[in-house]
């Protein structure tokens, strides 16, 4: 029995580390043993290193989070406190957990007879305790802050790097002598740091705020992770790192834009907004399809040829595509909508705990219950009009890489 499975088991990794999966025609593993300087040629055994290293990268947050980030919300006027809390009441606390966080009407009339409460005191319960659930602004600028760091470091290093590679500016020189470029130290700490980074997403995206794209972003941190790992194992790093810089390029910027918002430098935020937009679809939409695409689909197929990885790896290219289609459909159908109303109601992608559209319009004003809601992750801060919808929409993005 043992001896059948160790069997199986062989068989599998036999498959699974098959060369004529992962390298092209007449390349075998041991070619790829490489020289002795360096780090040689990428190796699947370096992958490992990237797990107690996406563990530090987390802890190194906690810690930045604590002693950087947080006394920087407090410098801006960020308050550190939690939303009002309900007053406590069993029936509709019993609704609120087991029906609906939403009552309609004839609901609201109902609990009204049953409590002898006014209707408007009752919407006014169930709008503080789904406020409940909202991370204080102080959470959200605290994370963001932390995103910004470090799409921000690793955009300049990036840039500083690919400066001096020939393949920045001549992408044919990403498949010349394929497969057997040498390892740098410069491309492995870049591979490595890009790929801990996201694999520390992947794990607090569980923890973080949640929002409705999670399941995009879910799929788009899978996508990334098996993008970056594949390119390593089979030395397509030289392209790999014109995919890493590209995404970080306009990262940076919305993470910068949320910051601004929290703290309410609105015209900051209107800005930083702008500019982040026209980089986003710039980078998604025309430089990567149009040069990275290009180098991957067809350079290439001329210079090496494809073969079952090649499609693998471009088939997660084209995944990420598709994403940034969508994500700039939405940028785009809520700039449009804010063009022609003047404002906009609510963003597609907004987190799971914004305010509804109600208590977006009326919590900077004195509510039924004598206090507007606190937190100000939804209040409007008298920004009408198009100022409005952008807030809306900053808040809600979340990682776009």
């Amino acid at each position: 029995m043992a001896t059948a499975v160790a069997g199986a088991l062989g068989l599998l990794w036999g498959w699974l580390w098959s060369e004529r999966f992962w390298l092209p025609q007449n390349v075998s593993w041991a070619d790829l043993e490489g020289p002795g300087d360096g780090y040689g040629y990428p190796r699947a055994r370096h992958i490992l290193s990237v797990f107690p290293l996406a563990a530090g990268v987390f802890s190194v947050r906690l810690l930045f989070e604590r002693f950087i980030a947080k006394p920087c919300a407090l410098h801006v006027g960020i308050q550190d406190s939690g939303p009002y809390q309900a007053q406590p009441n069993a029936i509709l606390e019993k609704v609120f957990i087991s029906v609906t966080k939403y009552p309609d009407e004839k609901r609201l009339e109902g609990l009204s007879k049953q409590l002898d409460w006014d209707v408007r005191k009752i919407q006014c319960w169930f709008r503080h305790r789904r406020n409940q659930d909202k991370p204080p602004t102080l959470t959200k600028f605290c994370e963001s802050m932390w995103r910004f760091t470090f799409y921000l470091c690793i955009f300049c290093y990036g840039v500083r790097f690919l400066w001096s590679s020939p393949w920045f500016w001549d992408t044919r020189q990403c498949w010349h002598s394929y497969p057997y470029q040498p390892l740098t130290n410069g491309l492995y700490y870049y591979y490595i740091m890009e790929l801990a980074f996201y694999w520390s997403l992947m794990f607090s995206q569980f923890t973080d705020i949640k929002r409705k794209d999670f399941l995009i972003m879910f799929v788009h941190h899978l996508a990334t992770i098996g993008l970056i790992t594949f390119s390593y194992i089979n030395n397509m790093v030289r392209v790999g790192t014109l995919v890493m810089c590209l995404h970080d390029a306009s990262d940076f910027l919305l993470e910068a834009a949320k910051l601004a918002n929290y703290a309410k430098y609105q015209r900051l935020c209107d800005t930083l907004f702008v500019i982040f937009s026209a980089i986003f679809v710039a980078t998604r939409l025309g430089i990567y399809p149009f040069w990275i695409l290009n180098t991957t689909l067809f350079e290439s197929w001329e210079m090496i040829g494809p073969y079952p990885s090649w499609w693998l790896f471009n088939g997660l290219l084209l995944i990420l595509q598709v994403l940034h289609v969508i994500w700039s459909y939405l940028i785009a159908r809520i700039a449009f909508k804010a063009l022609i109303r003047g404002k906009v109601s609510k963003d597609d992608r907004s987190d799971v705990e914004s305010s509804s559209e109600e208590e977006d319009m009326t919590s900077n004003t004195k509510g039924p219950c004598g206090r507007s809601s606190s937190n100000g992750a939804g209040r409007v801060n008298g920004h009408m009009g198009g100022s409005y919808w952008l807030k809306s929409k900053v808040v809600g993005m979340g990682t776009s890489a």
